[in-house]
């Protein structure tokens, strides 16, 4: 069992008080439910996949490329050739 000194303001220290009033609970019960539910909620939000991160952007209308990213080469030439009305 490891034994950590921590440092709180005024006001986390009236919440850790009430907290312990309330439930009974004592300061160390108190503070480890703390960090469980802090760990359940990292890990909710941790298992985002990329999609769910893409999804949520705005990207805008989008439709103007030229080519795929893939043949970049042949998107250069054709705007170039627009550019150039060759």
């Amino acid at each position: 069992m490891g034994m950590r000194t921590v440092r709180l303001d005024d006001e986390t220290e009236q919440v850790l008080k009430q907290l312990t009033r309330t439930t009974g609970w004592s300061v160390s019960a108190v503070l480890k439910q703390g960090l469980m539910a802090l760990r359940e909620h990292v890990a909710h939000h941790a298992q985002r996949r990329p999609y769910e991160v893409y999804r949520r952007l705005d990207l805008g209308p989008g439709g103007y490329a030229i080519a795929p990213s893939t043949e970049s080469r042949r998107g250069v030439v054709a705007a170039l050739k627009r550019k150039y009305r060759r």
